[in-house]
């Protein structure tokens, strides 16, 4: 049990170096993920509007909100992962890009 233990600390000290990077993974395949399914949302509430103010819509959301998405969420996401404790990081990563592989998988 003590092995695991060592085995689980010592890639949570790993993963912590790549933090940042870890963080921005997770949030750009989560925008890849469920973007689609935000933009088909957007387009049934503006599709009666003329085509300029539908173009620019889709401009601010996806340039802009997705950006916006990225560039502000990954660092807060990254401080929490940082803040997690060592024993638990390294499993909480694993189960959390398995549930993100499981649903691509079920998205495609």
């Amino acid at each position: 049990m003590d092995a695991f233990l060592d085995i689980f600390s010592q890639l949570s000290l790993w993963c912590k170096k790549y933090s940042y990077e870890t963080a921005l993974a997770i949030m750009a395949t989560l925008i890849v993920l469920f973007g689609n399914k935000v933009n088909l949302a957007i387009k049934r509430h503006i599709n009666r509007f003329n085509f300029i103010i539908r173009t620019a819509v889709f401009i601010l959301v996806c340039a802009v909100g997705y950006g916006a998405a990225l560039i502000f969420l990954t660092p807060w996401l990254a401080d929490i992962l940082v803040s997690l404790h060592n024993l638990i990081l390294s499993p909480i990563l694993l189960f959390l890009f398995i549930g993100i592989g499981m649903i691509a998988d079920r998205n495609y």
